[in-house]
């Protein structure tokens, strides 16, 4: 039997936390910023996105939030989402991340489906939120900024930042439950472990080929697995900036590509024919 290797280099398949893999470099990178709010320009250095992964995580550890328990995220694509993402990772738990169109029905079924304890929003979405929530019995509604009937999410920046990262088993622990778009029954939850995700970043490094000073738009959607690991983890694990974008409006679009200088974007073909 003939064996047909790559053209491109081997993949060494890390066994690894996913935070700490994604954030290797943040020492030497700090003072640069990661994540830029395409609209307000509101940023988070390397530095600051991690000592708020660290606080978040510290919060949702003093809530008794741990191992194996799950939020849901239900936001647009934002700067605050990555430390959601990585500050439930941090302390072993698991992220669901929920398309933020959804009505309350379809994000009740999520939540049970999922065994959601909290979930987070922002406060454009909180209605549907805390009707969902209510009806699945969520312990707890988070929102980015302030809403009535929903915890600002800062105050999980109360607690004493961690000092270590929840023990894993890589290849069994499950960090991510992203859903299917029900094309064929009901949306169906992915069960995505520490190893899937590291182990994609791996697989992608030689074909994305993202350079620690490109400029990245972050555009497509964070709660699908294009934008969470492409434009979320993919240009914090290459130490780039992701500029990002809550939804597409293509006139922002191309004012956002000239005012950043966007070295590369990744997009869909829905896009492609709008440009």
């Amino acid at each position: 039997m003939a064996v047909f290797p790559s053209l491109l280099p081997e993949v060494e398949l890390p066994v690894s936390h996913i935070t700490p893999f994604v954030f290797r470099h943040v020492e030497e990178l700090a003072d640069k910023p990661a994540l830029i709010d395409g609209p307000t320009g509101r940023t988070l250095t390397y530095g600051q996105l991690y000592g708020a992964i660290l606080k978040t995580a510290g919060g949702l550890r003093a809530r008794g939030f741990g191992k194996g328990d799950c939020m849901a995220i239900m936001a647009p694509n934002i700067p605050e989402y990555a430390i959601a993402f990585h500050a439930v990772a941090a302390v072993g738990g698991v992220v669901t991340t929920i398309n933020p169109t959804y009505t309350a029905e379809e994000v009740e079924y999520q939540l049970n489906d999922a065994g959601a304890k909290y979930l987070l929003t922002i406060p454009l979405f909180i209605d549907v939120a805390t009707e969902a929530a209510s009806a699945a019995g969520v312990d707890e509604v988070f929102v980015f900024g302030e809403a009535e009937g929903a915890t600002p999410f800062t105050a999980l920046f109360d607690a004493d930042p961690i000092t270590e990262f929840a023990e894993v088993d890589p290849h069994e622990d499950v960090v991510v439950l992203p859903y299917s778009s029900g094309t064929t029954g009901l949306p169906k939850g992915v069960m995505l472990t520490h190893h899937n995700l590291t182990s994609n970043l791996a697989q992608a490094k030689h074909v994305l080929d993202i350079d620690a000073d490109e400029m990245i738009i972050a555009v497509l959607p964070f709660f699908h697995i294009y934008g969470m690991q492409i434009l979320m983890n993919g240009v914090l694990y290459s130490g780039a900036t992701a500029v990002t974008m809550p939804r597409f409006d293509l006139e922002q679009f191309l004012s956002l590509l000239q005012e950043h200088r966007i070295s590369k974007a990744y997009l869909v073909p829905p896009i492609i024919l709008a440009l």
